[in-house]
């Protein structure tokens, strides 16, 4: 059933929603670092989770001074826009708290704290602050079975529509793992701003492990093809490795990618130590990288993530704040993507054969085949089919 318009999707959301649009089409736009760690490092009690440890999300209820401080922290360093601490505000990750049923009011009280602190930002200086709802990926994987796809999607409809409703200026699916659950994640999206009337950017954030590819071995060419045509108005990565691994991946997205590019990197990979994971990239070296990847890629949107904090972002502030992104030449490949790689259309012979035969549908001398494994026969009927042109 789709929601009733929003009177909270006011003039005043769509200005800053153009505004953001057109800083991201002129400049090198900021966003924050590290959420989680900062929360956990004032030590909210039991009391403050509502006996939900480790629920960050319901801080924004039960301590939004908690909340809205980090913002501060982020804006008083010089970035342009924060994102709402909604990262686990969705089905999967709020279901294992067995509150799944509070996606929404979660959604926008995250929304709105942040909303608050922004506001607050802008007029005392006049210049322009933005909330980005973050949308993050959940624990359940839909390719792998975990859940429904029309479950999460649905649920992340509910996610998005909670962000805009506490005034985000953009959305960002981020952290994204499996490409089926980046889809719902989209579509979710898609649907909320439809319903609600809304016109905010429509961001993407894939996650690329030291692999080389997505968690479920999607590369970055899959990943691109996959989302590119549903509309998102930019694609980057985040999380997962630091910035020295996600080079090549950007340099792939600043060749094919005709929408604008983010990347929002760890403070390099966690070393392991005895008081927990310690990430070993100073903001020096951060902003170092962050200035490159402009440079060289033509980012339009750059912060930080695990293991940033607001001095990480206070130096790359410094180091791209007269930076404009250099303009790129993409040179697009149609294609069609499976879960793991891209396939170009293109033809090296004069003309495409097709096997129709080799399949189980298309032939019962094949099915049986394969069926009893004598794939020395299955791959005899595709040579036949060759040799008949």
């Amino acid at each position: 059933m789709a929601s009733l318009p929003n009177p909270s999707i006011s003039a005043d959301s769509r200005s800053r929603a153009a505004a953001l649009r057109e800083a991201l089409a002129s400049r090198v736009v900021v966003a924050d670092g590290a959420m989680g760690t900062m929360l956990q490092a004032q030590e909210p009690s039991l009391e403050d989770f509502q006996n939900l440890e480790g629920c960050n999300e319901i801080l924004s209820l039960t301590r939004p001074d908690i909340v809205a401080s980090v913002h501060r922290e982020y804006f008083a360093a010089g970035v342009d826009c924060v994102e709402t601490n909604t990262f686990g505000a969705n089905h999967a990750a709020l279901g294992e708290y067995d509150i799944s049923h509070r996606v929404h009011e979660l959604s926008e009280a995250g929304a709105r704290v942040a909303r608050e602190v922004a506001d607050e930002f802008t007029a005392a200086d006049g210049r322009q602050r933005w909330v980005l709802g973050s949308i993050g990926p959940g624990t359940k994987l839909p390719t792998l079975g975990h859940a429904p796809y029309t479950v999460l999607r649905d649920a992340y409809q509910q996610n998005a529509e909670g962000l805009l409703a506490g005034g985000s200026d953009a959305l960002i699916v981020e952290t994204t793992q499996d490409l089926l659950q980046t889809k719902a994640s989209v579509i979710g999206a898609r649907r909320a701003l439809e319903a609600l009337g809304a016109d905010v950017p429509l961001i993407v954030s894939v996650t690329v492990e030291t692999t080389g590819t997505m968690l479920l071995g999607s590369e970055i060419g899959a990943a691109l093809t996959a989302l590119e045509p549903l509309g998102i108005d930019m694609i980057g990565l985040n999380c997962a490795t630091g910035p020295a691994e996600m080079s090549e991946h950007l340099r792939y997205l600043a060749r094919h990618s005709r929408i604008p590019l983010s990347v929002m990197p760890n403070a390099g990979l966690p070393v392991l130590t005895s008081d927990g994971a310690h990430y070993p990239l100073s903001p020096a070296e951060l902003a170092d990288a962050q200035e490159n990847f402009v440079r060289d890629y033509g980012l339009s949107l750059v912060g930080g993530c695990c293991g940033t904090t607001p001095e990480h972002l206070r130096q790359v502030v410094e180091r791209v704040r007269d930076l404009t992104p250099t303009p790129r030449d993409p040179r697009p490949e149609p294609g069609a993507a499976s879960l793991y790689q891209t396939v170009p259309f293109r033809q090296d012979t004069s003309y495409l054969a097709i096997g129709e035969r080799t399949n189980a549908n298309g032939s019962k001398k094949f099915r049986e085949a394969m069926l009893d494994g004598r794939w020395d026969d299955c791959v005899e009927m595709a040579r036949d089919q060759i040799r008949e042109g």
